[in-house]
């Protein structure tokens, strides 16, 4: 970085800046714990030689922020994917149930939304329908940060809701479903032979919250990929040209994502395996009567704090995925 011809190539320059920003940021990271860690030591040694047990809260209290702090790093060194460190497009969709399925996608968002808070991560929606009564139809949306793809990927799949719906007056519990699709930003590194005559692009005027402007202009951007028909659109910004690059983006991380599927289900005819039906595959139940609790049916860790959860402390489940794939098979 520090030779005279280092921004000559600037794609290629900001990528190494890129990289070099993330391993800083690792080993920063981990010299603030051993800090902490020796600031706690002469803690417990300063209390053991004074026996003063006025200590013994704030040491605690410090123990637990550390092993909190231990148990992210821990997390990050199960993170060994390609992608893993990249930013994360999450797509919810309601499933069949109506104003109850919509609900549960306003659930949902609000609780990737949290933990993405809980991270420091930026949260981003690029594309939303609400739903008529209450509720979104659907919702795209960015997490921007370090491993956000490596942390949220194990979130793909069905997840089931059951609880007493606040929209039956009969008071009987409900069983409602959506889908979560988990995708990396795919950057432009990576090489994708994306035709430009295989694409169809339509414009048209952006829907929900936004001003006068949004309702006026057609901005919101829709790309169809003929060949594979596969859509993306993004409607967050006012400029057509943003909405356009946001959109591609989507796209990109739609067909490298459908790439990787049909490798994967090549590989499984080869060894004769079963595929697993992704949309069909039922990852976890969040249960909210007649009993509380959140099951994740692949790793069968079980939260009992529902509303925690439901609130971003989603951690333990996405430890028991990681967990579990980094295991030998």
């Amino acid at each position: 970085m520090i030779k005279d011809d280092f921004w000559n190539e600037v794609e290629e320059a900001q990528h190494i800046t890129k990289e070099t920003n993330s391993l800083k940021a690792s080993i920063d990271y981990y010299e603030q714990l051993v800090s902490q860690v020796e600031e706690t030591e002469l803690l417990i040694d300063l209390e053991i030689e004074e026996n003063d047990e006025s200590m013994v809260p704030e040491i605690c209290d410090q123990v637990a922020k550390l092993d909190r702090k231990i148990e992210k790093l821990f997390l990050e060194t199960l993170l060994k994917g390609k992608f893993d460190r990249h930013n994360a497009i999450l797509s919810l969709h309601a499933g069949a149930g109506g104003t109850e399925a919509q609900d549960w996608v306003q659930m949902l968002l609000r609780m990737y939304t949290r933990w993405g808070e809980s991270k420091d991560y930026e949260i981003e929606i690029l594309d939303l329908l609400q739903a008529d009564e209450a509720g979104i139809k659907s919702v795209t949306f960015m997490i921007t940060g370090l491993n956000a793809y490596g942390f949220l990927k194990s979130e793909k799949g069905v997840h089931r809701l059951i609880r007493i719906s606040p929209f039956d007056a009969s008071g009987k519990r409900h069983t409602t479903f959506a889908s979560v699709d988990v995708m990396p930003e795919i950057e432009d590194d990576i090489d994708l032979d994306i035709n430009p005559s295989d694409l169809r692009i339509e414009t048209f005027r952006a829907g929900g919250a936004g001003g006068q402007h949004v309702n006026k202009t057609d901005s919101a951007v829709r790309i169809i990929h003929i060949p594979t028909g596969i859509i993306a659109q993004c409607q967050n910004q006012r400029s057509q040209h943003s909405n356009r690059i946001t959109a591609m983006k989507i796209l990109k991380a739609k067909l490298y994502e459908k790439i990787q599927l049909e490798k994967e289900e090549q590989l499984s005819v080869i060894r004769g395996e079963q595929q697993e039906i992704a949309w069909g595959s039922q990852i976890r139940s969040y249960i909210f009567q007649p009993y509380t609790m959140v099951k994740d049916h692949r790793t069968n860790v079980e939260v009992g704090n529902v509303n925690g959860v439901m609130n971003g402390d989603l951690d333990e489940l996405i430890y028991g995925y990681l967990q579990t794939k980094s295991q030998p098979s």
